[in-house]
């Protein structure tokens, strides 16, 4: 199956993806002076790739998908050495549209939660129109 949509993808799918926050992931390792706490961009991240690795399954060759927005809050610190679990369930299906649920915890509590959209593209077409937006 080339540049298909493979049969099964729904509403309801569900992923869980963990990480151990290290010093890299902290908002200190972006802007000095800043406390060394999960930032709130590696939270978008792995909310992101939780949604992704959903549905990244069921695209047939040439296809992917992007990110097109992200509608969250980051309700509480995390700590280096904390693991965060962020859990994705995909709750809308509209064509190439996609919509998620998204909430992430780590080993005390909820640290936010929100909404992702992302959209099913083909990669050629779409990277040729990146280079041609870059003049290649």
């Amino acid at each position: 199956m080339t540049n298909e949509i493979r049969e099964g993808l729904k509403e309801g799918l569900k992923n869980i993806k963990k990480i151990v926050v290290t010093e890299e992931l902290t908002a200190a390792e972006s802007i000095p002076g800043l406390p060394p706490v999960f930032s709130t961009p590696m939270l978008v991240d792995l909310m992101e790739t939780t949604s992704y690795e959903i549905v990244e399954p069921f695209l047939g060759e040439g296809l992917t998908t992007v990110g097109a927005a992200v509608d969250i809050a980051h309700s509480a610190a995390t700590p280096v050495g904390f693991t965060v679990t962020c859990e994705s369930e995909l709750v809308e299906v509209k064509g190439r549209k996609l919509v998620f649920e998204v909430r992430a915890c780590d080993d005390k509590e909820e640290i936010g939660k929100g909404r992702h959209v992302r959209f099913i593209i083909d990669k050629g077409p779409f990277i040729d129109a990146v280079n041609k937006k870059a003049g290649r």
